[in-house]
């Protein structure tokens, strides 16, 4: 009696799957603390990669040379401006948080200002309110401190890894278009989904940011408004936060200006945050991030909320990157597995 032999191939394959997620799951716990070095050296190559393999490939630049190269631009237009930032910040929220009688005064004026007008007086504005504000700001600041050290540490990370994907640039895309199990129409359209993500959104928000909070700052210089220069980083870096954005930093600020008696300004203020500052958003949206990508707002609302959470800042590259991944999936497996042509979904 002859007994039919089981074939072990699927099952082979399902033990080598299930070993190499095991070995990536222990390698991914054990180096979390250097992940966002490596997304930011990912970053950074999509960003560099066309120009580096023009340097390297048509006009025959040493790759290590240039790798160098980029490096260096790193430093001097990303690494340094970012160093000078913090430098900046750092002492002058100190210094800030540490004057508690002009933080109680100005309260004081702002609790007085909003005590009779309809829905400003809802808000709470007592005086554990504000104790209990100005505790859980400064426990913030010993966390600050170590994520300067994390980011600082993952800077050289990033640069390092860098170095070796540009030089290892061709090699390192062939292993992986290999490595995918898809057909060519597939891998062609996860790298542009990658790509335009990452394009968008590592120069989109960095313009952004920077062009609200210089002209934020020119505003509140303009009105007479104190510690400008610190208020216009922080409103540039608040055009992060998703459906607020810079309101979060002007909207409570011309309220102070209100509070403290000078009308002209907070009227002047307010009429320039909700026009000019408010309304470069807008305008930068459908003109220069435009030509950069034209990425759905949902997904780069609820993008943004996924990777900070997940990734801290690099989540603003990231988050919405793995939101469209649903879709770009979802086209993947049309294409491998359905009937007919690919699903649209644009």
């Amino acid at each position: 009696m002859r007994y039919k032999q089981i074939n072990n191939t699927p099952i082979n394959q399902i033990m080598l799957i299930l070993i190499i997620l095991l070995i990536c799951v222990l390698i991914f716990n054990n180096l979390l603390y250097y992940l966002p070095g490596f997304l930011g050296a990912v970053t950074l190559y999509i960003l560099y990669r066309s120009s580096y393999f023009k340097l390297t490939e048509d006009r025959r630049w040493n790759r290590a040379l240039a790798s160098v190269l980029y490096i260096l631009i790193s430093i001097v237009f990303i690494v340094l401006p970012i160093w000078a930032i913090v430098d900046y910040l750092i002492p002058q929220i100190s210094s800030f948080l540490n004057n508690t009688d002009q933080i109680v005064t100005q309260f004081n004026q702002v609790k007085v200002f909003m005590s009779d007008k309809p829905l400003l007086r809802e808000i709470d504005m007592s005086d554990e309110a504000l104790l209990n504000l100005l505790q859980r700001l400064t426990k913030y600041i010993p966390s600050i401190l170590n994520s300067v050290m994390e980011v600082g540490v993952n800077i050289l990370v990033a640069l390092f890894v860098l170095y070796f994907m540009l030089v290892h640039g061709r090699k390192m895309e062939d292993y992986i278009r290999r490595a995918l199990p898809f057909s060519e129409t597939s891998k062609n359209e996860i790298w542009a989904e990658v790509d335009l993500m990452v394009r968008s959104n590592a120069i989109g928000i960095p313009i952004l940011g920077v062009c609200q909070g210089l002209v934020a700052m020119f505003g509140y210089w303009i009105f007479g408004v104190e510690n400008y220069i610190l208020l216009g980083i922080l409103t540039g870096a608040s055009s992060i936060v998703p459906v607020l954005g810079t309101m979060t930093i002007y909207i409570p600020l011309c309220i102070t200006v209100f509070a403290s008696g000078e009308m002209g300004n907070g009227i002047g203020l307010t009429l320039y945050c909700f026009l000019l500052v408010g309304g470069i958003d807008n305008i930068l949206r459908f003109t220069i991030l435009k030509t950069l990508g034209n990425v759905p707002p949902l997904i780069t609302v609820f993008g943004v909320l996924l990777g900070l959470k997940m990734f801290g800042m690099l989540g603003l590259i990231f988050g919405p990157l793995i939101l469209s991944s649903v879709g770009v999936l979802v086209k993947v497996y049309s294409n491998e597995y359905g009937k007919g042509n690919a699903l649209d979904l644009d």
